[in-house]
């Protein structure tokens, strides 16, 4: 099996920043764009359905705005971006490689989102191929083969090793249980995002990878509905019965941010969804208005999203156009 189709050289510089020069620049101009956005921000917050919290992260300038940033929230199936920082976390310890086989256990299986609960017990597959179904269709059994195959025990300690103070696994993904107990907040999921953008996060070559199975994700009608189609952004969203949310890496041309928006306690899964949504034209159009006041800005290069494609090949290909879609409230899908 052809686990990896694309050298990851294309995407060297997709999270590698601007010299320390320009850098410097657009920390004098960020305040001013910021400090709009944080009053627009908290006016749209206000006027929110149950309870919110966000947070936008400039990844040039490293400035950063948010709303209840630390507060602890449902994770849902945002909790998966933890899980596979810990595999990749051991595949560097040497531990296991991508094309290391997990058998599926029936403990494993979980009806609440994704088809690899309906496949027979004692089918093996890698790791690779996990992370895929894991991140991209955020299939719930996969989740639960990786975190068997890590530890959950693992991956809190190294969420606490790196600094994350609301992110705990509490159990595995039940979703007839108290999924509850998956935790994390805005300012957690961003320092992950963001450490991955800077080549930080395990090393350089885990965090570009993961950069590129977050870009292929299918589940794209909270932070990407609103932005200009081909905008490329690297995702994970996750929902409850009244909870939904979304955390991301946008690669708006020289100014790439992180975006992490979580809502619970919602009346509707329809008012989380407009939230989002409207977070995300906000800071979409905030950064926007950012850019286009540096002088000679240089173009940050997008992931190429063939670089990490499905290693099973009877998948479907990774989509090179990232097209965005725009349904209306009531034919969209909720999001896993």
């Amino acid at each position: 099996m052809q686990v990896l189709r694309r050298s990851i050289a294309a995407i060297v510089a997709c999270a590698v920043f601007l010299v320390s020069g320009v850098t410097s620049v657009r920390a004098e101009l960020a305040t001013g764009p910021l400090d709009e956005l944080h009053t627009r921000l908290a006016s749209f917050t206000s006027r929110a359905p149950g309870h919110v919290a966000l947070f936008v992260k400039d990844l040039t300038t490293g400035l950063s705005t948010g709303i209840n940033a630390a507060a602890n929230m449902p994770a849902a199936s945002t909790i998966k971006i933890p899980v596979m920082v810990e595999v990749f976390r051991q595949m560097a310890a040497g531990t296991f490689d991508l094309n290391h086989e997990v058998t599926l256990r029936s403990s494993d299986r979980d009806w609440g989102w994704g088809d690899l609960a309906n496949v027979r017990p004692g089918t093996r597959y890698s790791v690779s191929r996990l992370l895929w179904l894991m991140i991209t269709e955020s299939d719930n059994t996969a989740t639960n083969m990786l975190m068997r195959l890590v530890g959950r025990t693992n991956i809190n300690a190294t969420m606490l090793r790196l600094g994350l103070r609301q992110t705990v696994v509490g159990d595995y993904i039940r979703s007839d249980g108290d999924i509850r107990s998956l935790r994390t907040s805005p300012a957690d999921m961003a320092h992950l995002l963001s450490s991955m953008a800077h080549d930080d996060l395990v090393d350089e070559w885990s965090s570009r990878e993961m950069i590129a199975i977050l870009t292929g994700q299918h589940h794209n009608g909270l932070l990407p509905e609103p932005l200009p189609i081909g905008t490329q952004v690297a995702h994970k969203t996750g929902t409850l019965h009244d909870t939904l949310n979304d955390v991301g890496i946008v690669f708006l041309g020289s100014e790439p941010y992180i975006i992490a928006v979580m809502t619970t306690h919602l009346p509707t899964l329809d008012a989380g969804r407009q939230f989002i949504r409207g977070v995300s034209r906000l800071a979409y159009q905030s950064f926007g208005k950012f850019a286009h006041r540096v002088l000679a800005p240089t173009q940050t290069p997008a992931p190429d999203l063939q670089m990490w494609s499905s290693p099973d090949d009877s998948a479907a290909p990774v989509d090179d156009t990232l097209s965005v879609p725009t349904p209306s409230p009531s034919s969209d899908p909720t999001p896993p």
